[in-house]
């Protein structure tokens, strides 16, 4: 217990962690991985696809352990399975119902194939438990440059579509009746997905990344009906938790996938307090009628 408490206690030269190289390269992963979420947090709530978005983060598992088993970068394998898994979700399933059954059957199978990659990768087990729970403190030069490259592909498609998606997120039959072209913008918004949850993995892993793709995004709804400010919103407080995150895991040596989960639901519960003291819980919905009333009054083009 005596060794627990010291290895967990407050320390003294946290500024020379801080400032190290290994912990820029966090600092700096960490704000591209929060700015990726909170790109796609907000689609990702409004379109009800927080299943897919967990899912997806374990569908590449088994992409991670299989590039442990072929020597390639962990990256590349999470990337082609995100993606791939994405194509296919965004493919079989137009309406929401379709797009759970897709989800979960793509989901059980890349878990059996997850684990029986990762019970062959006996070699590559810590890199296995950092898919899991994340290690942003592990990311390279080269992975800061293959997130930036995808930062900026994310920003440049999400300016492209941001009109139609979001129309095709709030009211798809409406939207499809109009001439959206809401299938194929439902494969583009899971494509985008899947790019960033392989981003997100590697800074919190695949049982904790609901909280920095989701609840950043669900958080911002609570507070503004209008979507480019809730995107904003989101995108600060993933930057906000990714910093105060690393600074505090610094400073009493805990690792950083878990303080920054915890100040993420922490501000969701403390909103979510607030509004339901104030407005009776009325403010969510009162947000998502305000989505749909602000697009409804602006043409599609």
């Amino acid at each position: 217990m005596h060794t627990t408490v010291i290895a967990l206690g407050y320390q003294e030269h946290w500024w020379d962690i801080l400032t190290s190289a290994f912990m820029r390269n966090a600092l700096i992963g960490g704000t591209l991985v929060a700015l990726a979420a909170g790109l796609i947090g907000y689609f990702t709530v409004v379109r009800n696809s927080a299943f897919a978005a967990h899912a997806l983060a374990h569908i590449g598992f088994p992409g991670a352990t299989g590039a442990v088993l072929l020597g390639l970068p962990v990256t590349l394998g999470l990337a082609v399975f995100c993606i791939g898994g994405a194509l296919i979700i965004g493919a079989l399933g137009k309406r929401a119902d379709d797009r759970e059954v897709a989800t979960g059957t793509v989901l059980a199978a890349a878990t059996g194939l997850g684990l029986f990659f990762s019970s062959l990768a006996t070699k590559g087990s810590n890199i296995v438990t950092n898919v899991l729970f994340g290690n942003l403190l592990a990311v390279t030069q080269q992975q800061l440059l293959v997130f930036a490259g995808a930062v900026v592909v994310l920003a440049a498609v999400t300016a492209f579509v941001y009109r139609p998606l979001l129309f095709a997120s709030i009211n798809p039959e409406v939207a499809e009746a109009k001439g959206v072209p809401v299938r194929l913008l439902s494969v583009i918004f899971m494509v985008m997905l899947g790019l960033a949850i392989t981003m997100a993995v590697q800074a919190v892993g695949t049982l904790l990344l609901f909280a920095l793709v989701v609840t950043p995004a669900a958080t911002a709804i609570m507070l503004t009906a209008r979507p480019g400010v809730a995107m904003a919103l989101s995108t600060a407080l993933s930057v906000f938790s990714v910093w105060v995150g690393l600074t505090l895991s610094a400073m009493f040596n805990l690792p950083p996938s878990f303080v920054i989960v915890t100040i993420v639901a922490v501000v969701w519960l403390l909103i979510w307090a607030v509004v339901e003291r104030t407005d009776g819980g009325r403010r969510a919905p009162g947000a998502a009628q305000g989505v749909v009333s602000a697009h409804d009054e602006a043409p599609i083009g």
